[in-house]
């Protein structure tokens, strides 16, 4: 094995399927990368056999990879990717020498790194799944960044840490909850399609790293896996077991007030008044009627804060309703600037945020019984 390739080109390749890489890799061989060099481009695979990443460089025109010699080994991440990014000539030579070893080469400097043989790593099936469709990457980049906030931290309910991805004719609805606050959001594809797969919050986060703006990209699912293409790249995550749960039923089909405000005004508000903690918790209440509209939080041990929304627009009777100011300051951060609506039922009944100018996101948030 024996290849020169521009550093950038190869660091950067390196970085990618190291993503997949986990400090707690349950095989010696997954703390490694793969490189394998055939007579066209290099194969680099990351793994820690919860998510797969390959992503290949091809040898181009401008010759900023050049193959002498195929072959292939594993070198471990941290080491192979310190010294790259440490390499101190726009080029290097690579190649394999006895017992899994390489030599890397620039101008100025030697490296010598011991791997393992390529037939040591676990063999990953990236065969692709027939189920697939294409989406465009600002579109799959805003379902992630929009749902998995809301996922669960904990493993008590392993399906609860992912998002649900159910698609029915044409619509795809993806769902993210901890039980206390939901996100949903929804897109129409433009074909029919069946499915219902929950994907790791952690896995689709390292694919949203991988996306860039203006490009397609291919989405393969079976009732096993699910692949993200993303040009040179192949992302393939596992499945969470289970049934989600019918979220469905959680939101309310009917509303008696409804608070219209510009999300800035009451994301700083919250921000402001979110260092007054009740038990580690940022208990934010609002005051609501037709002639002002209240904000406020307090603590026995901090204090207390009160601030008029000067612009926010109230419908129906009075109403007191209490949250917790961390997961609607969240739900607000990831919805379209501009105008939102506050929907609510009752006092101790769920209440949705949406945009209102973008009815594909909605977020419920659960209230929180006070006795101030």
């Amino acid at each position: 094995m024996n290849f020169k390739i521009s550093k950038t080109v190869f660091y950067n390749a390196l970085l990618i399927a190291s993503r997949a890489i986990s400090n707690f890799s349950p095989l010696p061989a997954f703390s490694g990368i793969k490189i394998e060099v055939k007579t066209d481009c290099i194969v680099l695979v990351g793994s820690d056999s919860d998510i797969s990443i390959k992503t290949i460089i091809r040898a181009d025109e401008e010759e900023s990879l050049q193959i002498y010699e195929t072959g292939s080994i594993v070198i471990e991440s941290k080491y192979i990717l310190e010294i790259i990014r440490k390499m101190d000539s726009e080029n290097i030579e690579f190649e394999l020498i006895e017992n899994a070893s390489a030599r890397i080469i620039s101008e100025s400097s030697e490296f010598k790194i011991n791997g393992m043989r390529a037939n040591e790593y676990p063999n990953i099936d990236f065969t692709c799944p027939l189920l697939k469709f294409d989406m465009k990457s600002e579109l799959l980049k805003e379902i992630i960044s929009q749902t998995c906030f809301a996922t669960s931290k904990s493993e008590t309910r392993p399906v609860l840490t992912g998002v649900n991805f159910n698609c029915s004719h044409s619509k795809l609805n993806c769902v993210a909850t901890d039980s206390y606050r939901l996100a949903k959001k929804t897109v129409e594809l433009d074909q029919d399609l069946d499915f219902n797969i929950t994907i790791p919050a952690r896995n689709l986060n390292e694919v949203m790293k991988t996306l860039d703006l203006d490009e397609n990209v291919m989405i393969a699912v079976s009732d096993k896996k699910a692949q993200f293409v993303i040009a040179n790249t192949l992302i393939q995550t596992r499945l969470i077991d289970g049934v989600y749960p019918e979220t469905d039923r959680l939101i309310p089909v009917s509303y008696a007030y409804e608070l219209e405000i510009d999300s800035q005004e009451i994301t700083s508000a919250i921000d402001r008044a979110s260092f007054i903690k009740n038990d580690g918790v940022s208990v934010i209440k609002l005051s609501l009627d037709e002639k002002e509209c209240l904000l406020s939080s307090r603590s026995q041990e901090v204090g207390s804060s009160k601030e008029n929304l000067k612009n926010g627009i109230f419908k129906g009777e009075h109403l007191d309703i209490s949250f917790n100011g961390l997961y609607v300051f969240d739900a607000l951060k990831v919805t379209h600037k501009g105008k939102v609506r506050f929907s609510f039922s009752g006092e101790m009944k769920p209440f949705i945020i949406q945009s209102v100018d973008d009815s594909s996101l909605l977020q419920l948030i659960l209230p929180l019984r006070t006795y101030a």
